[in-house]
């Protein structure tokens, strides 16, 4: 016998995102739409936010709308050094049109440096405001990978988002 249909859980969708970029010189290292004080940026057609990537990723694959090299294809000079909260708060919008608005974002940085913690309530801060939720919603964490791997070398970034989107 099947369960009697609960509006709840069928309102509720969860995305997963994952961005990653390599550190060159040359740039400034922006993540989470924060400037953070590095010797490196990140390499990327935009502003190489992994932070923001994943997240947009996240909320765009929570509803079920592509990825974002779909809406944002690299090498297309439209988004050549674009603000990747920008590109975030557009997504927002297109989920919002599809109807759903986000409920909460779980973000964790993986890097050897710099350290996330000292910047991760403004991290939290740029995003809430992008995706229009309150900073206590939105969660960012910092971790090493334990010098294993290209970023353990401190070759670059790694982010994983997870976002809840809610019906309206």
């Amino acid at each position: 016998m099947l369960p009697a249909f609960d509006p709840w859980w069928w309102r509720m969708r969860v995305g997963i995102g994952y961005d990653s970029h390599r550190f060159v010189e040359g740039r400034r290292l922006i993540l989470g739409g924060v400037v953070i004080p590095h010797p490196l940026g990140l390499a990327g057609h935009s502003d190489a936010d992994a932070v923001a990537h994943a997240v947009t990723d996240a909320l765009l694959g929570a509803a079920a709308l592509g990825d974002i090299g779909t809406h944002f294809p690299p090498g297309h000079d439209e988004w050549l050094d674009a603000d990747s909260i920008r590109l975030l708060e557009r997504v927002v919008g297109l989920a919002a049109e599809a109807g759903y608005r986000t409920v909460n974002a779980d973000v964790t940085v993986i890097c050897e440096a710099p350290a996330i913690a000292p910047h991760a309530v403004a991290m939290a801060a740029r995003l809430a405001t992008a995706m229009g939720i309150p900073a206590r919603a939105v969660s960012i964490k910092g971790k090493s990978n334990e010098g294993l791997g290209w970023i353990g070398r401190g070759e670059g970034v790694a982010a994983l988002a997870v976002v809840l989107l809610e019906g309206t």
